[in-house]
């Protein structure tokens, strides 16, 4: 892997979005992008644990993408990220797991967490109290994104 790739965490809803019609494009993008090595695919154990009961087809695209990925581990560090951000009220425990995403992929050291997930990950109130609770634990921030911000377009004009 070389460094100067962008380290993008994939959450479950980027696998999905491929068989959404409304998030297709993007999705595909952007694992397209992948395999073109113009970023570092990282995902997770909890990724992996909640495609294990998505529809099949979803589930083989992640097994697709694992020979482009990167597995991230739960580690005790972000166990207690995401703990400070269930403490700072960033999310409640009932969404601990998607807490937990940001905080692995925070703790694996990834630049951008791409999600569809616009209710707890990719909002605009919610970010910077993400980043917030990253600087005073001494982490980095973390740009928070979705596959639609994050992919390559061709035309230079935009």
């Amino acid at each position: 892997m070389r460094r100067n790739l962008v380290r993008a965490y994939a959450d479950t809803s980027v696998f999905g979005g491929v068989y959404d019609e409304e998030f297709e494009t993007a999705s595909l993008v952007f694992f397209d992008e992948v395999r073109a090595g113009k970023r570092q695919l990282v995902v997770s154990e909890i990724v992996r644990r909640e495609i294990s009961t998505a529809p099949e087809s979803v589930r083989l695209l992640f097994d697709e993408r694992l020979a482009d990925a990167e597995i991230a581990a739960v580690t005790s560090e972000a166990l207690n990220l995401r703990a400070a951000y269930l403490n700072a009220g960033i999310l409640t425990p009932k969404w601990s797991d998607d807490a937990l995403h940001v905080a692995v992929a925070t703790v694996a050291n990834c630049d951008v967490i791409v999600s569809w997930n616009f209710k707890h990950i990719v909002h605009y109130q919610k970010i910077p109290l993400f980043n917030a609770v990253n600087v005073l634990e001494g982490y980095s921030s973390i740009w928070i994104h979705s596959p639609q911000e994050v992919i390559e377009y061709e035309d230079e004009n935009i």
